[in-house]
């Protein structure tokens, strides 16, 4: 397997909670994972059933289908816990990449050092196993780096989502983040305005955001202008757990209102521009996973925002602000959570 599951630890969890049934959740790049997770609990004497729906992240648990389905829990798998409200107790399995990050840092050692010295080191959850070994690597090539603890929403220092980039928000010359895609990266370069360099682990090759920032953020503004002449908004609001913002998005609604614009709420589950054809609205503003008005903005025909961009929209900022869902801030001293989440869990 190219990703490190822990059957025996998932047994172990499954027994201490007496589960005869389970349903395996799984992203499509971990499908032969949980098959592989599935057969092994079907050895052990419980019964798993496979989850066949597209899944988003860990703000997108089968939990309540678990529950109807009759199963005692749920397996997360590619994803670290998230602090939500379960129905049945779920197990969070990160499911660490088979692959050494040290490598690729020693190949572009070069470009690292034009980040500066001080160095804020982030990555994803497949990664995080690794973080310490990459940071001893940086700091015994001279830089001194540093690790942010992040806020609630996330599991690990060093971690980010692609919602939440809290633990890159620190004093530091540049940002490295270690990890495969851009848009975590350009995330990071959009909420802190620093320059990052992306390490692809699995490629070795290294990318700067500078410019795929300005391109982004010129694509943006383009949404904003297609949306000046519009007067009547759907404010779309998720009900997946980890992506509900209904206070945000009946924020929303009432400064399009104050602004002469009329605003209705919209709930869907799994957000799509095909699902709202038959509407009248001249715009939408989406209010869950900031990244779908970005990464399915071209099957949109109408203009789609960010709560951030509403409000450049009707004057109420002037810079450009990349949207996130934010957790609390973390005590100092706070401990994180345990694997199993949920009622019955530990």
């Amino acid at each position: 397997m190219l990703h490190e599951v822990p059957f025996e630890e998932v047994l172990s969890d499954l027994r201490r909670l007496g589960a005869r049934r389970v349903l395996i959740q799984s992203p499509e790049g971990l499908r032969r994972e949980a098959e592989e997770l599935a057969e092994f609990l079907e050895r052990e004497g419980i019964e798993a059933i496979l989850h066949g729906e597209v899944n988003y992240g860990a703000c997108d648990p089968a939990d309540a289908e678990a529950k109807r389905l009759g199963c005692d829990a749920l397996i997360h798998l590619g994803h670290s816990y998230m602090r939500l409200s379960l129905e049945v107790p779920t197990i969070f399995i990160p499911a660490f990449a088979r692959v050494d990050v040290v490598l690729a840092l020693e190949r572009n050692l070069r470009e690292i050092k034009k980040l500066g010295r001080r160095i804020i080191l982030v990555t994803t959850a497949q990664h995080i196993h690794q973080l310490r070994r990459a940071r001893a690597f940086l700091e015994k090539a001279g830089f001194k780096v540093v690790i942010g603890r992040g806020d609630s929403r996330v599991s690990w220092p060093g971690q980010v989502l692609g919602c939440n980039f809290s633990a890159a928000r620190l004093d530091g010359d540049g940002i490295l983040f270690i990890g495969a895609g851009t848009f975590h990266p350009l995330g990071v370069a959009l909420a802190t305005g620093k320059r990052v360099l992306a390490v692809n682990p699995y490629s070795g090759d290294a990318l700067w955001m500078d410019e795929m920032a300005e391109r982004f953020i010129r694509k943006r503004w383009a949404q904003i202008a297609k949306a000046m002449d519009a007067r009547r908004f759907g404010v779309v609001v998720s009900t997946k757990k980890g992506q509900l913002r209904l206070a945000e998005a009946s924020r929303i609604v009432r400064l399009l209102r104050e602004h002469g614009r009329e605003a209705m709420l919209i709930a869907m589950d799994e957000i799509s521009y095909s699902k709202l054809e038959g509407f009248s609205f001249d715009a939408y503003v989406v209010v869950a996973c900031p990244r779908v008005p970005i990464d399915d903005v071209e099957n949109w025909r109408k203009p789609v925002l960010t709560p951030p961009e509403v409000e450049i929209l009707l004057g109420l900022r002037t810079d450009y602000k990349f949207d996130e869902i934010r957790g609390r801030e973390r005590d100092k001293d706070e401990p994180l959570g345990p694997s199993v989440h949920g009622p019955g869990a530990r």
